[in-house]
């Protein structure tokens, strides 16, 4: 794979991504009309009112973006306490490994960005990621393993790498993307909550095949709901590789990082596959065919043997 260019890489990432992210909210309000749209199906003999699904729509349509902007408020402003609780993190601080402090110092005075926090978890692990919504909360995370195994060069490249993260807002776009998962997720419990509910306030059970379809649109909605968020996070992975090349100079030690990195990654704390997608690698485990296929769909970074083929060829 030919390396493009990070100002190219930059501006192709950022005209899909923002496109890639309208589809979360565009895909939510899709999917409550079109539990309405059939609902009003199966309530009156197969005779369908469009007018009044639509009206119906249109009434609970403002409930549930209001609902939505709450839910994502408070999950984006508490983020920061959610990540450091998933992970068991804490501060490093600089008279605590001054290699460390030093290398995201030298890096951030050399591309004129605000230092962030530096955070570590206690795992032996080889790992790292970066997080927050602004320079308030812009921390680098790194594990014990990654910090004693890889050496200046190799660790330097991955630091850059996540300091590319929040220097292209990576990290904001992931989280949010991540909210949006999650808020889908939730409605999907409460439009089957409600129609069972609904049912049995009404003295019988729920249409069968009012909840086979809701079923399918819920499944449908979740999908492409997750291909929209894996693809976000493939793409930021590749962009964040040339822009720590270009910022160290030293793809060739990046590269050799990853070789230490794979199948080392594991961080076995971190329970959460929304956490665990924050991490520099978290490329499960493939096999070929379809299933190699359908893994990689769903995979939340790239193969690490082609990244780190671009890397090589950069």
């Amino acid at each position: 794979m030919a390396y493009v260019g990070i100002q190219t890489q930059i501006r192709r990432n950022n005209t899909r991504s923002a496109l890639l992210l309208m589809g979360f909210p565009l895909l939510i309000l899709a999917m409550v009309w079109a539990i309405i749209y059939f609902s009003a199906i199966y309530s009156k003999e197969g005779v369908t009112d469009l007018d009044l699904a639509n009206q119906a729509f249109l009434n609970i349509a403002p409930f549930v973006v209001i609902g939505v902007g709450i839910w994502f408020l408070i999950a984006f402003l508490a983020h920061t306490t959610m990540i450091r609780s998933a992970t068991g993190s804490h501060t490093l601080r600089r008279k605590d490994n001054m290699r460390v402090y030093n290398l995201v110092e030298n890096l951030c005075i050399a591309e004129g960005m605000r230092m962030p926090k530096v955070n570590i978890i206690e795992s032996n692990a080889l790992n790292a990621f970066a997080s927050g919504i602004n320079e308030k909360t812009y921390t680098v995370t790194l594990t014990r393993g990654i910090i004693e195994t890889l050496n200046d060069h190799e660790l330097e490249g991955v630091i850059a790498h996540e300091l590319m993260h929040i220097k292209n807002k990576d990290v904001r776009l992931l989280i949010i993307s991540i909210i949006f998962v999650g808020i889908l997720s939730f409605l999907a419990q409460v439009i089957f909550r409600s129609l069972i509910y609904s049912g049995h306030s009404r003295g019988r059970k729920t249409d069968g095949r009012l909840m086979l379809v809701a079923i399918i649109v819920v499944f449908v909605a979740y999908l492409l709901s997750m291909l929209i968020r894996c693809a976000l996070s493939r793409k930021r992975e590749y962009m964040a590789d040339a822009g720590a090349a270009e910022m160290t100079k030293e793809p060739q030690a990046l590269a050799s990082a990853r070789r230490k990195i794979k199948g080392n990654h594991k961080v076995k704390q971190v329970k959460s596959d929304d956490v665990a997608e924050m991490f520099i690698e978290n490329t499960p485990d493939t096999s070929s065919g379809l299933m190699s296929f359908m893994t990689g769909l769903f995979a939340t970074h790239p193969p690490i043997d082609k990244r780190i083929s671009v890397l090589e060829n950069f």
